[in-house]
């Protein structure tokens, strides 16, 4: 595939951003508290495990197209740019954070998708249309519990 390296990189943004969310989602479930606990708790660790298969997929792909996937920690953060967040934190606090960096990967699966479209590598579309589903039902969620 001749265009493998700029979809690769995409798809390296798109990995680096789901790196980062993991990890600042993981730590909103380790330090969340007030009166939401127990939902919030649950909620930030269904999307935390998500995110980590997902990532698996999203790298196993960059594989897939002939190039290789970023990795180790201060790459990955690097390369996502996303705000991270030391604890404590209110529990609006944690999903404004979260929404934030939930709308940044929206922003860069969808330029991801779109180029891979473009080359016609139907896989990394669908892959990429798969993770803006599930995050921007995530961000629908996050939004509701700030209203």
């Amino acid at each position: 595939m001749s265009d493998a390296s700029p979809l690769a990189d995409r798809l390296n943004q798109v990995l680096a951003d789901s790196y980062a969310l993991m990890a600042l989602t993981h730590s909103a479930h380790w330090n969340v508290e007030g009166p939401g606990f127990f939902a919030l708790h649950t909620a930030f660790q269904a999307q935390y495990e998500e995110l980590f298969t997902a990532i698996d997929e999203i790298a196993e792909r960059i594989r897939a197209i002939g190039a290789y996937a970023v990795g180790g920690l201060g790459n990955l953060a690097e390369e996502a740019g996303l705000k991270e967040f030391k604890a404590p934190l209110s529990q609006e606090a944690y999903v404004a954070a979260l929404l934030e960096a939930n709308e940044k990967l929206v922003n860069d699966a969808a330029a991801a998708r779109d180029f891979a479209g473009e080359i016609h590598d139907p896989e990394s579309e669908d892959l990429m249309v798969g993770r803006i589903t599930l995050h921007q039902k995530t961000i629908w969620m996050l939004k509701s519990f700030l209203k």
